[in-house]
């Protein structure tokens, strides 16, 4: 088995460890009232407080990279046909928003000085996790 299809697979397991795993650490932020904030920690407040939003995020955190290595993997077992490639190539780019999404979030919660915000291995999992997978569908475009 290709080294780009045994990555692929590999995130099929480290993206739900990723959602579970501390993105940051906040005191005192009213939003979510814990001190260690995960993508699923998020979300479960998100939906006490703002569906849309959390409806958006769960799109960006969760189906949209799952359902693109998923994606992958078919092409990549030559269970999809490579045309499938583009629009994956969009999924992974919603991903990314996600991870500025929360960057941002980590920012105006400094800026604000609403409490002390600091970023966990989570985030740098999460981030590694997305980026790993552009690089997968790059390369796999290029494989042709």
């Amino acid at each position: 088995m290709s080294p780009l299809k045994l990555a692929n697979l590999a995130l099929l397991i480290l993206y739900p460890i990723a959602w579970f795993a501390p993105l940051m650490r906040a005191g005192l932020l009213p939003l979510f009232g814990m001190s260690e904030i995960s993508v699923i920690s998020g979300l479960q407040s998100l939906w006490k407080t703002d569906v849309f939003l959390a409806l958006t995020v769960t799109a960006f955190a969760l189906f949209a990279p799952y359902l693109k290595t998923v994606g992958l993997a078919l092409v990549h077992f030559r269970l999809a046909r490579r045309r499938l490639l583009a629009p994956l190539h969009i999924l992974g780019k919603l991903a990314m928003a996600d991870i500025f999404l929360i960057a941002l979030y980590i920012v105006l919660a400094k800026g604000v000085g609403v409490g002390s915000v600091e970023t966990a291995w989570g985030l740098y999992l999460f981030t590694a996790c997305i980026l790993a997978s552009l690089a997968i569908g790059f390369l796999s475009e290029k494989r042709g």
